[in-house]
């Protein structure tokens, strides 16, 4: 399995207490089935984001776990205006693997308007945002059609593995489970932060998504299109999601990149 969100790193936000925690946490992954761990420090007003010293400290980690799993650089970027700015002079510090694929990350509490604009307004041509956790997101919670409304717009969506195991409590994992059968996830994820309350496993997601929607599907959420976005690949054709209306244009996400 892939795992394209987690949190190892230590010093950089409120992932990793220490560097045995990220050892522990890397090995843990590996004893699970994972083959690939994306580490993806915050980008938010609570957590700057420096991609020399990430680099470094995947560099540190890499040294002392090896190749089991594989280590590569992303970042679980908060959506604002400050840090879109900060996007349009670097994107390829914040993506991940270096690859067109972003993890975006919403306002707890509302969408404001103006991040409906940046959306809409700054072309994204070159950029795959990927919506990070929207099942524990308040906002998706009140509105869970606005998963429609991004999805129909070019956005992928990663649910958390713990939320769709329950433990991030019952709406989460009912709106974990909706969504799945309805077409709208991508990707599950661990975002792993520690080696007890949050660890990077996965396995038992699989085994769930086994039993609901079908080996095809776990395959599809957790090691195919996982690995697309590593590798900087096309998604393969998606399930068209139920009861989705195609738009009469595709949003053109943030122009300011140029088609390759």
């Amino acid at each position: 399995m892939i795992d394209i969100h987690s949190h190892p790193l230590t010093g950089v936000d409120d992932g990793a207490k220490d560097f045995d925690t990220s050892v522990e946490m890397c090995r843990i992954a590996a004893a699970d089935g994972v083959t690939h761990l994306v580490a993806t420090p915050h980008y938010s007003y609570s957590y700057p984001f420096n991609p020399e010293v990430n680099r470094a400290k995947l560099g540190e980690l890499k040294a002392a776990v090896g190749n089991s799993p594989q280590l590569l650089l992303g970042c679980d970027f908060h959506l604002s205006f400050d840090n879109v700015r900060e996007l349009v002079k670097n994107p390829r510090a914040y993506t991940i693997n270096a690859t067109a694929y972003l993890l975006v990350e919403f306002p707890d509490h509302f969408i404001p308007e103006q991040i409906e604009r940046v959306l809409f307004d700054v072309q994204m041509d070159s950029l795959i945002p990927i919506l990070t956790h929207p099942e524990r997101n308040p906002v998706f919670r009140r509105r869970p059609q606005l998963l429609y409304h991004w999805v129909a717009r070019g956005c992928l969506a990663q649910v958390t593995a713990k939320s769709f195991l329950g433990g991030f409590g019952s709406e989460a994992e009912r709106l974990s489970v909706e969504w799945l059968q309805m077409n709208l996830v991508h990707f599950l994820a661990s975002d792993a932060h520690d080696t007890h309350y949050r660890p990077p496993i996965l396995s038992q997601c699989y085994q769930k998504v086994v039993q609901i929607s079908g080996p095809e599907t776990a395959e599809r959420l957790l090691r195919t299109n996982p690995r697309a976005v590593i590798e900087g690949h096309d998604l393969a054709p998606q399930p068209e999601p139920v009861g989705y209306t195609k738009p009469k244009r595709k949003w053109r996400w943030l122009s300011f990149l140029q088609r390759r």
